[in-house]
């Protein structure tokens, strides 16, 4: 059985670069289901696969979880351009069928509305100093290469995973003063559109909180936090953590999910387009 809800938010996938949890996020997906499937920012890695990276099987086998959810499940999906994945601005607005691709989206949720973005408008560095953007996220892939090798020693001394990025963030006073003013700047432009809400990605750090009456959440990312917002049936808001779910059966990826030729026509040529 499949979990069920209206509305699943995921970001920062980070397709391309060797810390992304492919097969993570695809398992989660696998095993859940919805009517709308926002995909807000920095799903593919466009910098890291124009500097080192390359689309792997893995990657692919993401997109075909994605149809399954277009075309099986006959869920809505929205994509919203991020900074790494910035070369979508070629081909803004985009749609076709039930996909479609944008900058930012107002979702509708029971008699509230959400301004749903990425963020990284609203983030001087990105937009303004995007070479010192770019030097940040080589210390940070730097940071997660670290990571990565000193949670395999905790792992074999039986220790918790711990984030070292995370730490950082924590301890440096600016980087929590930027994230305080971009929640908080966020959560302003929400109310400037007449939303109760605000629901972004981009910093990598999951969150679920009212400011100044506005509702903020982030989705997180699945580079580290492995993290997504849903609206229940209910009509709830809520963020979820794939290593707090119950334990779900590795899902091997069906491989003959499109079922017409219009189908498979339509995959194929929309991943070198993405890439």
């Amino acid at each position: 059985m499949k979990t069920y809800y209206k509305t699943i938010i995921l970001s920062d996938i980070h397709l391309g670069i060797r810390n992304s949890r492919v097969k993570e996020v695809v398992d989660f997906l696998s095993n859940h289901k919805c009517d709308t499937l926002i995909l807000n920012g920095d799903i593919i890695d466009g910098w890291q696969l124009k500097k080192s990276g390359e689309w792997k099987k893995k990657h692919t086998s993401f997109f075909r979880i994605i149809m399954k959810y277009l075309y099986k499940y006959n869920t809505k999906v929205i994509y919203l351009r991020g900074n790494h994945d910035d070369f979508l601005d070629e081909i803004l607005p985009f749609s076709f069928g039930q996909f479609v691709i944008k900058r930012h989206h107002i979702l509708q949720s029971g008699t509230k509305k959400y301004y749903v973005v990425h963020g990284d408008i609203f983030d001087t560095v990105t937009t303004k100093l995007k070479w010192l953007a770019k030097l940040g996220d080589v210390g940070y892939t730097f940071l997660l290469w670290l990571n990565r090798h000193y949670n395999q020693y905790r792992t074999r001394r039986g220790l918790p995973y711990y984030s070292l990025s995370q730490v950082v963030k924590a301890k440096v006073k600016s980087a929590v003063s930027f994230i305080s003013d971009y929640e908080e700047q966020l959560c302003e432009v929400a109310a400037a559109n007449q939303c109760d809400g605000v629901i972004c990605g981009h910093i990598h750090q999951a969150a679920d909180k009212f400011i100044n009456d506005v509702h903020y959440l982030n989705s997180g990312d699945w580079v580290e936090t492995m993290s997504a917002v849903v609206e229940t049936a209910a009509g709830e808001w809520k963020i979820i953590y794939y290593n707090e779910l119950p334990a779900m059966q590795q899902t091997e990826i069906n491989t003959t999910v499109l079922q017409t030729e219009h189908q498979s026509s339509f995959l194929k040529n929309l991943t070198p387009e993405l890439i």
